[in-house]
């Protein structure tokens, strides 16, 4: 009976290990490196926050923990890599990048970090306090402000009442692909989390009719260029408490704010409505993103792909509905 215990608790040691990191997941020498560093400047930066603030360096662990392991599973860091952080000014972006500078101190691989902010000349823009904070806080690190007006593009292309976002990021995103290439940059780091990816999620079954998110990493329709989002399992509450309380410059986006009746900020409050009714929605939504069933769905190009038969679903005896399931 013991020997059967431990057996079940074993197996479920590895069943939850599998789910963390993909079966085909690499496993580079960092992935069972201590989180320590031998860096005198972010150690003594380390201790002193683990003695002034206990929470704050608890929180801080957690989202290393929770990066580091998205960065295993999807092959994020790589010895010799140029990885070009986009630093918009927000939260996100502030949060990646300063994790990612720790990070770097902490594992064998070796790879370089330059950030790119882009001024996109909207009206009250200020960005001194975060050009002040790279300077100050990182001069060892590369550092860029590109300055292209796609503010007037944006107001010019959109039609009224429609959101600026979608204009708006495929115009950024082609100034920072451009960069990373002019620069020698092999990839490309976005600071989107888990919050954005269920957003996403919601928005393109409610408002799309497609089944689909944000991916961890893909690579650019230039074929040259992998795209990372190495925040995509951490929550915003957590980036939000981490950047207030670290006090990271942040610059408020005047175009979107002054927008009203956005999408996403109605999928963020069905979210909310949601987890109200299940505090475990949200965490569970993202799993069920690790745990496709693809003959569950009515795709049939998807049980093509997935070597199934498109009409029954069937491979190697399997069937579409199971024998515990209501009819």
């Amino acid at each position: 009976m013991r020997k059967s215990i431990i057996f079940h608790l074993l197996c479920l040691c590895q069943a939850w290990e599998l789910r963390r990191f993909p079966r085909n997941a690499p496993r580079h020498l960092w992935a069972t490196t201590p989180l320590t560093t031998t860096d005198p400047n972010t150690s003594t930066k380390n201790s002193r926050l683990q003695d002034t603030d206990p929470d704050l360096y608890k929180l801080q662990g957690r989202l290393l923990k929770n990066l580091r392991q998205t960065a295993l599973s999807y092959n994020m860091l790589e010895d010799g890599d140029h990885i070009m952080v986009c630093v918009s000014g927000g939260k996100d972006s502030a949060t990646l990048w300063h994790l990612l500078t720790l990070l770097q101190q902490k594992l064998p691989v070796k790879f370089r970090l330059t950030a790119v902010h882009v001024d996109q000349k909207q009206p009250g823009y200020d960005g001194t306090t975060l050009v002040n904070w790279f300077r100050d806080d990182y001069p060892q690190h590369d550092f860029c402000v590109i300055e292209e007006d796609t503010y007037s593009i944006v107001v010019d292309k959109t039609a009224p009442g429609k959101s600026y976002c979608t204009v708006c990021s495929r115009l950024r995103r082609g100034i920072l692909y451009s960069k990373a290439i002019e620069i020698g940059c092999n990839k490309i780091a976005l600071g989107h989390h888990a919050d954005d990816c269920l957003e996403t999620l919601m928005l393109n079954m409610i408002h799309g009719g497609q089944l689909s998110a944000i991916p961890a990493r893909y690579t650019s329709q230039r074929g040259s260029l992998g795209v990372l989002r190495p925040l995509i399992q951490c929550w915003e509450d957590d980036i939000a408490t981490y950047a207030s309380n670290m006090e990271f410059p942040i610059l408020p986006c005047n175009l979107c704010s002054n927008q009203a009746n956005l999408q996403r900020p109605q999928m963020k409050l069905l979210l909310s409505s949601m987890t109200a009714l299940t505090p475990t929605a949200k965490i569970n939504l993202l799993q069920s993103l690790h745990t496709v069933k693809p003959s569950h769905l009515l795709d049939q190009n998807l049980r093509t792909n997935c070597g199934m038969d498109p009409i029954t679903g069937a491979r190697e005896g399997d069937v579409a509905i199971d024998d515990d399931e209501p009819i």
